[in-house]
This record gives C-alpha cells, structure tokens and sequence, in this order.
C-alpha cells in the first residue's frame, strides 16, 4: 500500500559500473536528513541470488550484514555509516527475491490462475516492496540505488517499476544520473559523448533524468556542463560536477557546495523544515579528516585481495573503514596495507618476511571462510603475539588466534578448526550442532548465526574497558564456535574469554591479560558492521590506540 506523498528518488549508473552510486545515494541520503527529513536508503541488485551470503567476496565484494541476519552489498554499510543508523530488511531487494516470491505465490494458486508475466506481476511485486519499505520506516523520503548500469538486461524491471511509479505520481518521483566523463590521456579534454548516449539509452525505457552527476577525474568546465544540458534536456543548474575527491567523507558537502538539497527540495516540491540540523558534526568529521598528520601503519593480512593482475579490497570494505574512523578520532591518518596471507606459507614463507611485520604498528586478520592462506595466517598471528605487535582478529582471525594458541602455547601440535580438519585430535573450532544437519543437506545460503546476538563482558579486561559496559550487542556471520570442551583448558593456559553469550555456552571475545601483550584481542562477531564515520566502533579505538602506544 502506497504511503501518500511519499517521495522517491531513484539513482541509476551510466557508462560503467563503480562510478559512484552507492556513494551517491548514501550522500544524498545524509543531505536530507540534515535538512530535517525522515529518510530510508535501499539497495536493488539485480542478479537472481535471494541474498549476497554465497556469492564470492573477490567478485561482489563484501558481504555486509544487517541486524536481522539478512547478507546484503557492501552498499548497505555505506548506506548506514552515512545515516549513523541500521537499516531493516525491507532496505535490500535482489531479483532473486522478487522472482523467488512471484514463482512461490504462482505455485500457490495466489494469481487464480492468471498468466503470470514480467509485466504486470514481477513489475508490480517490485513496486510493492519500494512501497513496504517507506511504510515499515515510516519515512518521508526513499532514496532508491538501481545497481548495475543502464542498457543490462538484469535491471530492466526496476527501472520499468521506477517508471510506472512516475507516472502514477509525477510530483513524487525524481531521477537521478551517475554517469562517467572520460578525459582520455592522450586527447587531454573531457568527453561527454559516453554520457549523452547513456542518457539517450534511459529514455528508450520511458525515463528522462532530472538531475545528471557527472563523476570524472577533474571538475567539469561550463561548456561541458552545457553541453549536456543541452544534448540531455536538463537544465544546467541540474548538471553537479562531482570529480575524484581524496575522501569520500567530502562528497555531501561537495554536493551541498551545487545546493544539491535545493536542487532535489525544488523538483520533489518539499517545504523546508524547522527541524533542520544542519551538516556542523560532518563538516568537523570531514575537517579532521584532512588535518591529521600523524601515521600509523596498519596490516590487513587477508586472502581476498587478488582479481586477476589487480589487488582488490572491497571484500574488507568495512574493515578499512573502521580503521580510518577510530584513527581520525585519535588524531591519526591510517596508513593500511594489504598483505597476502600466502606470502607467510610453504614455499613462499621466510623468516625475513615474517621480520618485516615489525614495521607495522598492528596487525588485522579479518574474516573468511576456507583452508588457503590459513597456515600464512596462524605464522603472523605467532608472531605478533611473540613480538607484542597489537594484534585484532575478527571472526576466523579470532578462530586462528586460539587455534595459534593451542598450538604453540598448550602444546596441541594437531590444534584445528573442523572447517579444515574435522578428524584433528584437537578441535578447538567446531561447527553448531544445529548447522550439521543444514551442511549434510547442502544448504549453504544462510546456515550460519546471522545478525545481532548479545555478549556480555568480564570486568577487568580490555574488552569491558572499551566498551564501558557489561553487555553489547554485535552482529556476527560464521558457522563454527570455540569447543566448549576446550574452553576451560585454554583459560587455564592464560588466554581470557573476555566475552560470552548470556548463557556462557558460546565464546565472544578472546584476549591476553594486558601484562602479558598490549592488545592481542580477537572477536567471533563483527564489530566493522558497526562503525560509523561520527560513532567510531569502541573495540577498533581501543586498538588503534594501542597501535599508537608510544609512537611521536
């Protein structure tokens, strides 16, 4: 049921993909709600996956989980360290779900047998669910991301959906461009000719743009801007120059320099507001960003960093981004390298690379599911701990750290995660007894613990003192556990489960005495999905802090 004068604004790519959408969208979305309006973002990925969780990190990039549980783009988190707040389920639609409800219902008899078809079923179930969202958060404005590009086939129905709602309530839906603008090196101008056929191939579909965001290397000159307001029947001032920028932190106030908030204000016909807040808390955020000079070297050792000849780090999106904010807040720029775990393991392992971790002021080992890279790993992981280099795992890396443990401090040589080796004399890591049976039926897609679960904290650890409470809630995504048979035992040896679920059967947080290591911390949640540029997460603070210890 549609939510009266309700606005929508729909952002599309031209050109090619990752020219800046999500970033856009949740810039947008930040604008107007210092303007004083209730705003949901959501995402729309095309493929036909129900969920992002089985899809690989080093193709899509990231998984970000939601509160829920539900395994969504790595938009969302940008979506949510925009607004400072969680988004619900009703913020994500893949045409997975869309299909996989039309085809369930049509199974049903729900249609009363009707031919089912694109147009009007899958058409309107889209439109339904635009709808469902701005009624569950009861929100004044939606800012729709359409993924992928104009002229693929897979989003087709969207901007179909997003056309209807058009023309059923002209005042009420605007379009927004993200298009691209080449300057080739070799000619040295910018060309707009990639941007005007773009624009063209959305008005084949019944589209027209009502606000064109030029991305590109440089800042686009008037004749440029007037030349697509010309080719694409917009006015000129509806043409925003947005080029590559040091920090993505700039793009809403960058956006509010063109008086983008007018800009949209004007087209949606909305009336100003005496709740306005105004942008101050993200113009100083933004501020400290370019002001701090003090580096401090931080290492992500991962494996999802290689796409072909290129080095990707998407798959730890939100991982870096904590970093940077938790940094800021210290004072300190994050100066983050990417390490291959591999590089740490058989042939390629050296005790002169190990050496060269020394030159890291902490050291991160983030999620991931699988046996490559795991022996690279657990190398580093013994020698942070060895040579009290601050050490933060997160998830498997706190899976690893008490696998290390148990190796080279219990002296459980055969210590291991059933993941890798479930017939291991020793594991350490098993899987939830309520998963096996998902596993045995290969049911991978969510078999897994998903979303917000509670923890509550020991005093006197370093846990409780950076959280400054007993209980938290994190969202977690993993499948296997500390073995509660072994708990007691690795306790015993020095290593401190500083943090528990509320019944004290599964491990949170795992971590060494201050006096034995200043931070080799590791959490089975994932505290990255909770940090935002104006709320740094507490547990990456206190580990920057650590990194920091010491340094002029």
């Amino acid at each position: 049921m549609s939510v009266k004068n309700h606005k929508y604004i729909f952002v599309i790519g031209g050109v090619m993909s990752g020219v800046g959408k999500g970033i856009t969208t949740s810039a947008i979305g930040a604008i107007l709600q210092a303007k004083g309006f209730s705003v949901n973002l959501l995402k729309v990925d095309p493929y036909l996956n129900v969920d992002a969780g089985t899809m690989n990190p080093t193709e899509h990039g990231e998984v970000f989980v939601l509160d829920s549980g539900l395994e969504t783009d790595q938009d969302m988190g940008n979506y949510e360290r925009f607004l400072n707040r969680s988004l619900t389920n009703c913020d994500y639609i893949t045409s997975g779900m869309v299909y996989k409800h039309v085809i369930e219902a049509e199974r049903a008899l729900k249609y009363q047998g009707r031919c089912v078809e694109a147009i009007p079923q899958i058409r309107d179930e889209i439109i339904e669910r635009l709808e469902r969202s701005a009624n569950v958060n009861k929100t004044e404005i939606s800012v729709v991301e359409i993924g992928g590009t104009v002229g693929d086939y897979q989003n087709i129905m969207f901007i179909e959906a997003a056309r209807r709602m058009k023309v059923q309530n002209p005042d009420d839906v605007l379009f927004v461009m993200v298009s691209y603008m080449p300057v080739p090196s070799k000619l040295g101008e910018m060309k707009s000719k990639p941007t005007q056929n773009a624009i063209r191939l959305l008005n084949s579909y019944g589209v027209n743009a009502d606000i064109i965001i030029a991305r590109s290397e440089v800042p686009m000159d008037d004749r440029r801007r007037e030349k697509i307001a010309n080719s694409c029947s917009v006015r000129t001032d509806h043409v925003i120059s947005a080029p590559d920028i040091e920090s993505v932190f700039d793009v809403p106030l960058n956006f509010e320099k063109d008086k983008m908030s007018e800009l949209l204000m004007k087209v949606l016909r909305l009336k100003k507001k005496k709740n306005e807040t105004g942008m101050k808390e993200w113009e100083t955020f933004a501020k400290r960003v370019k002001s701090v000079k003090k580096i401090v070297n931080i290492a992500i050792v991962g494996k999802y960093f290689n796409t072909g000849d290129f080095v990707l780090t998407d798959a730890y999106v939100s991982v870096l981004e904590a970093i940077k904010y938790s940094a800021y807040k210290l004072g300190y720029k994050p100066k983050i390298h990417t390490v291959n775990a591999r590089d740490f393991e058989g042939v390629n392992a050296k005790d002169s690379d190990l050496k060269k971790l020394k030159e890291f002021d902490g050291i991160i080992v983030p999620g991931g599911f699988g046996e490559s890279g795991i022996e690279g790993k657990l190398a580093v992981i013994k020698y942070a701990r060895e040579n009290k280099i601050p050490y933060f795992g997160l998830c498997y890396g706190m899976q690893l750290m008490v696998i290390e443990y148990a190796r080279n401090v219990l002296g459980l040589k055969d210590a291991n995660t059933a993941e890798i080796n479930p017939k291991s004399s020793a594991v350490v890591i098993d899987i939830m007894p309520e998963q096996k049976k998902l596993l045995a039926e290969g049911k991978y897609g969510a078999s897994m613990r998903l979303g917000a679960y509670d923890a509550s904290l020991k005093e006197g650890t370093i846990a409780r003192d950076a959280y400054s409470s007993k209980t938290v809630t994190e969202r977690h995504r993993h499948r296997y556990e500390v073995n509660p048979d072994f708990v007691e035992i690795i306790q015993n040896a020095g290593l401190i489960f500083s943090g528990s679920s509320p019944s004290g059967k599964l491990m949170e947080i795992a971590e060494l005495p201050k006096n034995k290591h200043p931070f080799f911390l590791g959490t089975q949640f994932h505290p990255e999905f909770l940090a935002r540029p104006l709320a740094p997460h507490p547990l990456f603070t206190a580990f920057i802090k650590a990194a920091t210890k010491g340094k002029k």
